[in-house]
């Protein structure tokens, strides 16, 4: 497979990323939602032998049960979450409203995610801002368990997730330990979803009034993608067509052309770029870490915002 989605689902009428996956009009509850996206295995912890037959102490291989395959390899220490856990777990904040959207499991089974829509549609600078929770698993042990908020600007689809000083946006669970406990204690998610969405409208209400001149936004848009001293030519051309793109967008962007020239309105740009520009290399995976940028938080939109609450 080109690709390193390997299994998904999603509703709604357009096929996401490499027209993967099967679309369903939904998926209301976990069961059908594991089949959908075919995750519906489970993970089972082998030991590891040397060549010679000696069992290797204090590690195990991650094993997906239905084909054989070899996920990661582990201490004694960490501690399996089955995707059923994981849609269990959602299908908790389900009964407050929640829809799933999408789910599935990228290289080959080592990464799975499950993207739901939260209830509450909320309306900050006078735009609808969607909430959607992403939960993510690494069952290669290459990582922990990952609960992130990614508002979405309703009108034009991009994403906002802001590293706030005042918010969470990323709650983690390490693969040890009890983890029932430590999924007890995210039981809390939805209250730090609304604490989230609450500090990310105080923030728009900030940046809205942070005035940007065309002058301070060629500054902000060199020192966002800057050019090192030493840089090829075609490196140079590259940063230069993508401050272009920016600016493009700042200006003439048919959702942002109305918007007064402030910072809102420049976060906006630099997260419509963040979201939609195609790259300057466009990999076969390109999609792929763009998502894995939804979930993590996308360093340009970040350094963006901290650059203009900065002045």
């Amino acid at each position: 497979m080109a690709a390193k989605v390997e299994t998904m689902f999603f509703t709604g009428r357009e096929k996401p990323w490499h027209g993967l996956g099967t679309m369903v009009e939904q998926a209301p509850d976990s069961r059908e939602a594991l089949i959908a996206a075919g995750l519906d295995w489970d993970v089972v912890q082998k030991p590891i032998f040397t060549q010679d037959g000696i069992k290797i102490k204090g590690y195990y291989a991650n094993v997906r049960d239905f084909d054989g395959s070899v996920l990661g390899v582990v201490t004694n220490r960490y501690k399996v979450v089955q995707n059923r856990e994981a849609f269990a777990f959602t299908d908790g904040l389900l009964g407050q409203g929640v829809r799933y959207e999408t789910a599935g499991s990228l290289m080959g089974g080592r990464k799975t995610w499950i993207l739901a829509r939260l209830p509450e549609k909320y309306i900050i600078q006078g735009e609808y801002i969607m909430p959607y929770l992403v939960f993510s698993n690494a069952h290669d042990g290459s990582g922990a368990i990952k609960i992130a908020m990614t508002p979405v600007r309703v009108v034009c689809n991009n994403t906002l997730n802001l590293a706030l000083d005042t918010a969470s946006r990323i709650w983690s669970v390490n693969h040890t330990g009890d983890i029932a406990a430590k999924f007890e204690d995210t039981k809390e998610t939805m209250y730090r979803a609304e604490e989230y969405m609450s500090g990310l409208g105080k923030a728009f209400d900030v940046l809205s009034r942070k005035k940007v001149t065309d002058a301070a936004m060629n500054e902000y848009v060199s020192m966002l993608l800057p050019i090192a001293d030493d840089a090829s030519q075609i490196v140079e051309k590259n940063v230069l067509k993508q401050r272009e793109d920016i600016m493009m967008r700042y200006k003439y962007a048919p959702d942002l052309k109305d918007m007064p020239k402030n910072g809102y309105r420049f976060i906006n740009a630099v997260s419509d770029f963040a979201t939609h520009s195609k790259p300057l290399r466009e990999t076969r995976n390109y999609r792929e870490t763009l998502f894995n940028k939804t979930m993590e938080g996308n360093p340009v939109t970040d350094k963006a915002y901290k650059l203009v609450m900065a002045a």
